[in-house]
Parts: structure tokens; sequence; C-alpha cells
């Protein structure tokens, strides 16, 4: 009796903190001006709190359901590197394979900078290549070719440009061009696109429903990213040109809440010691194996915490989530916009959610 007294009383609790974040969502979409707002508080198991708000679009009246597809952006990187991870348990990569021990014949014209640079450098962003972040990027010409083809002239391109230093100021350097290369060297030891590896890995090995791009919004109802212009929210149609400079593998998956959950929920179980689809052994290099910024994922200790963070935009969503990693929880927000306000938004829903299932 004492325990069915705990469980009912545990359940009470839970729904008043849901109807509490929900409300308290509802104010931040209102004030901040977010068309949509999608976010679930999970644990490994079980799903403790998950809602949809607001609109497809600030021009059209279809609602938001938790069925819409959100573009994650830089959000794609541990995605990334979870397959890159399965290819390093079954031995065609180990993380410290040198990337021109893959490409040998690439020596000769790259800069000796990089004639070290291996595997978990590219991934935890420490090899020194370019940005490739948006602005001021070095000029890329217009490869022609597959998608595999054409990032492998960029891959080439990215090897030839002055890296940027390390130093105790920056223990690392965000890349997006880093991803791409360690997805040429993945791509080399699979025998297969990354386009290929995410159809294998995700939807149909892990039935994830992976996409990618921009969610399609034009042949039925669903999101519509919203970028800024003079603090004004401009819908952008998925018909819109969008090119990420060969760089997909570092930012252009889009996926529904319910599915990312189930992603989150097996690092979730990895990190507590389970194996599923990976060892717990890898979930804990990936997440923790180097300092700062590990295998597609910030690394954090601070206040006695540890988390595993990370955020992604293209400039028209933006999606964050945060690990507990001594808790055992995560929380999720998606959002269709991206700007100063959308960012303030999220950061105070973050704090909400944490504060509801204490972390």
């Amino acid at each position: 009796m004492k325990k069915l007294t705990t469980i009912i009383f545990l359940f009470l609790v839970t729904i008043s903190f849901g109807q509490k974040t929900r409300q308290f969502a509802d104010s931040i979409h209102s004030v901040y001006n977010i068309p949509e707002i999608s976010y679930a508080a999970i644990d490994s198991k079980s799903i403790l709190e998950i809602a949809a708000l607001g609109k497809h679009s600030i021009d059209l009246p279809d609602a938001a359901t938790l069925n819409d597809r959100f573009h994650i952006g830089s959000n794609t990187k541990a995605m990334t590197a979870f397959i890159i991870a399965k290819y390093v348990e079954i031995g065609k990569l180990k993380w410290t394979t040198k990337f021109f021990d893959l490409f040998p014949a690439w020596k000769e014209k790259s800069r000796t900078d990089y004639e070290n640079i291996t595997l978990q450098d590219l991934l935890a962003h420490k090899s020194g290549v370019q940005p490739f972040q948006g602005e001021g990027d070095p000029k890329v010409p217009d490869f022609k070719g597959t998608n595999q083809e054409k990032r492998n002239q960029f891959g080439q391109l990215v090897l030839t440009l002055e890296p940027v230093k390390l130093d105790e100021q920056s223990l690392f350097i965000y890349s997006n061009a880093g991803y791409t290369l360690a997805t040429l060297m993945l791509e080399k030891a699979s025998g297969k696109s990354w386009e290929q590896l995410v159809e294998k890995v995700f939807n149909k090995d892990l039935k994830l429903n992976v996409k990618f791009s921009w969610p399609e919004n034009q042949k039925q109802e669903d999101t519509w990213g919203h970028n800024s212009e003079n603090d004004k929210l401009i819908p952008v149609p998925s018909t819109v040109d969008y090119h990420l400079d060969f760089t997909e593998p570092a930012g252009d998956i889009n996926i529904k809440l319910k599915d990312y959950i189930k992603f989150i929920q097996l690092n979730l179980r990895g990190l507590s010691g389970e194996n599923n689809y990976l060892k717990a052994s890898t979930y804990q290099f990936i997440h923790k194996g180097i300092e700062n910024y590990s295998m597609g994922w910030f690394n954090i200790f601070e206040n006695g915490k540890e988390l595993s963070v990370h955020a992604g935009t293209a400039g028209t969503y933006y999606t964050i989530v945060h690990i507990d990693r001594l808790k055992g929880n995560a929380y999720i927000i998606f959002t269709n916009s991206f700007n100063t306000a959308t960012q303030q938004g999220v950061k105070q829903l973050m704090k909400k959610l944490k504060e509801n299932y204490g972390s």
C-alpha cells in the first residue's frame, strides 16, 4: 500500500510540473515571439513531460503537433559521431586513425600542419582546420558531382588552407569542415556515403525516421523555419535552396522530437552502463573521452554536475539538448526560428525544465 501511495504521489507531482511548465512555455512562446516550441524532459526509459505549442508558421493557421519535424542543425554532429563510433567498434576505424593513412595520395598537396590529424582530432575540433561556420568563410568553388564526390573535393580544398592555431585560450576550434573530413574517413572505411549510412543506422536499424535538409512544408503541413530581418521573422519554405557548403554531416538532418528522444535515450542508457546499439564504454568515450568537447558533445563539468550539451541552428530553426549525466535525465527544446529572442526564450525554458525535474 505504501508503494502504491508513493507511485500515485509521484504521478500527481509529475502532472503538476507538466502543467506549470506548459504554462511557462506558452508565455515564452508569446513573449519571445517564437512560432513553435516543442520540448521534452526525459529519463533513460520514459518521457517525463512532452508538449508542442504554437504554429508551423507565423503566416499559417495550422497548429503545432508532436508529429512535426525540425531541422536540428549542429545536433547532427552527435549523430554523425554515433555512426562513426559503430565503425570504430567493428574495427573499420580507430579513434586514433590518421586522416592521411586513409588518403595518402592527398598528402602531397595538403599543408604539413595537418600531417598527423586523427579521427578524434576532427570530431573533437582539435585538428585546426578552418571553421566554415558561415561569415568570413574561405571562398569555395562550385564543385560538381554527387554529394560524396563534392565532399571529397571540398576536403581536398580544406587541407590546403592555413590552419587555425590552438592555444590556452582556444582549446578547440569549432569546425564544421572537420566533421566533413571525419565523414570522408567514415565513407572510405565503410564503402558507403554518409547519406547511405544515415539511412542504414538511423532509419533501418533504429527506426528513427531521419530525413535531410529542411522539413518538407509545401506538399504537407509541417514546420517552416524562420529567419530574422530587422527583428522581423520571415517564414522560409522548404523549396528555398539551402547550401551547407558540403558540411552536411555537421548539420543537415531533420527529425521529429519523439524520434530524437529515442536517440537521446540510447545515449542515457549507454551512459548508465547498458550495452545497446553501441557499447557502454563507447558512450562513455563519446561523451567524456575528450575534455571540453568530445565526440559531437560539449563535455561540461560545473558546480558538481556533469553535462553533455549541444545546440544547433542553420539560421531558421534552433534546437538544444542538455544531458545530465549524473542524474540520468535529459531536456530537449526544438523551435522553428532563430534570433536573439529565440535564444533568450529557450534559455529560460531550459532553466525551468531543470528546476522542475531536479537538475
